[in-house]
């Protein structure tokens, strides 16, 4: 196994950069719908994803990887959801992106956004979120790949 194979990811976001960080490493992350969570007691939004290991992926040795990653944001007041079908928790998403609108002061949006033109909104007072890879890798059973069209 190589090193980054065998490193466990762990990431915190304190701004708008570090989250752009967080959604390059969680780029193509297939999520079951229902383990996506909001807690509003603790103003918690969490999800659980098998991200690809893009950092694995750098080298001809290493073969395609997932592993089994946690996500969760602090200080969320709401969470608004559009194209993402909440009746079937076994449904998949493919998660592509992850964006960060401020809008007064540290608050802001966070926009999770789904392939297929999903999205889960979370209003937040500022930006506090953790990464966490979860399990050892297994093997991918195909590399993503995006239809950048034409031009």
């Amino acid at each position: 196994m190589s090193a980054a194979q065998d490193r466990e990811l762990r990431l915190l976001a304190e701004d708008e950069e570090d989250l752009r960080i967080i959604s390059a490493y969680l780029q193509d992350a297939v999520v079951r719908v229902g383990d996506l969570a909001f807690l509003p007691k603790t103003r918690r939004f969490a999800l659980l994803a098998n991200r690809y290991c893009w950092e694995c992926d750098e080298t001809a040795n290493d073969a395609a990887l997932r592993k089994r990653t946690g996500l969760h944001f602090d200080t969320v007041r709401a969470v608004k959801s559009s194209g993402v079908q909440q009746s079937d928790p076994d449904a998949v998403v493919q998660l592509l992106a992850i964006r960060f609108t401020a809008e007064d002061g540290a608050a802001g949006v966070v926009d999770l956004c789904f392939a297929g033109g999903g999205c889960i909104r979370l209003e937040v007072e500022y930006i506090d979120a953790a990464l966490r890879d979860l399990d050892g890798p297994w093997p991918a059973q195909r590399r993503p790949v995006h239809d950048l069209g034409d031009s």
